[in-house]
């Protein structure tokens, strides 16, 4: 039943691809179908709203601003003009000036225009954007990591699919052994024990084909997770090309384009502190409604305004101009030395892998040879078991040699080009 559904399958293989209705996927399809799906894509928009509303604020700075207050007092003392007025005069006797009342309200509305802020709202815009910008890169960042995963799912899927074709050509191989043994046992040249034999090694192979089968449907799976969309089994995942890397190119990862926006954050936030100890200068209106009012000896409700230019210099932040810039400097330092720790790992990886791909390409090299020459020592233990001089024990040897062989020849080839694109991810060209 199991040889049966097997061979099924790999007519319907055949027959989807022939009529061209089997869906096809590359490797670079798998990365931008995994971008795109992965959840954390989403904040490149809020990214891209946050700077908007921040760029937006910036810019209100510059529109007038208006306040608003009021204040309600009692005092217990008022300002009163010491005044005799019988001293000045005998008929001014008894004359007194009117004092303030006691309790005091007033409420007043204020407009200021900045005319000059020195710098402070054209570097909070400056750091916004490089605040956004090094955000953006940071994503990029971790999206990116995403292709090495799909590295890992997508070639060994394809190793899967190699390994299930010799399985399929291993069953054939012994299935046509079994057939040659049962005519020998027919004319007496060999036992029932020895097409036993190659019943059990039948089973073993169907066994191997149980297993691929099913790691095969987990390595789909786990990619139709990561790209948002299925492979089934009769999607077929092209095998990329073997072009080798430039090993002299450059190293191009997205994460030394976040170094360099963090370097460029850094600058902002020099100007911003810069900005920070300039003066300010504006004009303002204010008018209001109170008692007293401007007249401060005319004790009743009265209407007000006040108008001006303001210029206002906060030395304070001189205090700490020195540190803040010494932190600034501190950080600059830290992603430098990030940078270079980085370059310094990544060409260390680059090195191991560069080697491992020499070593895969001398393996290939050999492969076929391997193949070609157990494929020449089985047919002559087939010969041999024709005539007796070797038993059926020995043919299932170089049997499975042989196939042994092809795995390993498979293998090596689907590791060399994950290899190859493994330093292509790593370097990022």
């Amino acid at each position: 039943m199991k040889r049966i559904t097997l061979f099924l399958l790999l007519v319907t293989f055949i027959v989807a691809s022939a009529s061209g209705q089997r869906e096809t996927f590359t490797l670079e399809q798998c990365y931008a179908m995994s971008k795109s799906n992965y959840p954390k894509i989403k904040q490149y928009d809020l990214i891209r709203q946050t700077e908007q509303f921040n760029l937006s604020n910036a810019a209100k700075g510059w529109l007038p601003q208006l306040s608003l207050s009021a204040k309600a007092t009692y005092q217990s003392e008022v300002t009163k003009l010491p005044i005799d007025f019988s001293q000045l005069s005998p008929s001014l006797a008894g004359m007194q000036i009117p004092s303030l009342s006691k309790d005091q309200y007033q409420a007043v509305a204020e407009v200021n225009q900045t005319l000059w802020d020195g710098g402070t709202i054209s570097s909070n815009r400056q750091l916004t954007k490089a605040q956004a910008a090094a955000e953006r890169e940071q994503l990029e960042s971790d999206l990116y990591t995403l292709n090495e995963r799909i590295n890992q799912l997508y070639f060994g899927s394809i190793l899967q699919d190699e390994l299930l074709v010799q399985n399929a050509l291993l069953q054939k191989e012994l299935q046509v052994s079994i057939d040659r043994v049962s005519a020998m046992i027919a004319n007496g040249m060999a036992n029932q024990s020895d097409r036993e034999s190659l019943e059990v090694e039948m089973l073993n192979a169907r066994q191997k084909a149980v297993e691929l089968t099913a790691s095969r449907k987990m390595y789909r799976a786990m990619l139709g997770v990561m790209i948002g969309k299925e492979v089934s089994d009769s999607v077929l995942l092209e095998i990329p090309q073997d072009n080798e890397p430039d090993f002299a190119s450059e190293i191009n990862r997205p994460e030394l384009r976040l170094f360099d926006a963090q370097s460029s954050m850094l600058d902002a936030q020099y100007k911003q502190i810069t900005a920070g100890i300039m003066p300010r200068a504006g004009f303002f209106v204010q008018g209001g409604y109170g008692r007293p009012g401007l007249n401060m000896l005319k004790n009743s409700f009265e209407p007000f305004f006040i108008g001006g230019v303001r210029l206002s210099w906060n030395l304070g932040k001189l205090y700490t101009l020195k540190n803040d810039r010494r932190k600034l400097e501190v950080g600059r330092q830290n992603i430098e030395a990030l940078r270079e720790t980085f370059l310094f790992n990544t060409k260390l990886q680059l090195t191991q892998q560069q080697t491992e791909i020499a070593k895969m390409n001398d393996l290939v090299k050999t492969d076929d040879s391997i193949v070609r020459l157990r494929g020449n020592i089985k047919q002559a233990a087939e010969v041999k078991l024709a005539n007796g001089v070797i038993s059926v024990s020995d043919l299932i040897r170089e049997i499975n040699a042989e196939d042994m062989a092809k795995q390993t020849g498979a293998t090596h080839r689907i590791q060399r080009l994950m290899n190859i694109y493994s330093y292509k991810y790593t370097s990022n060209k």
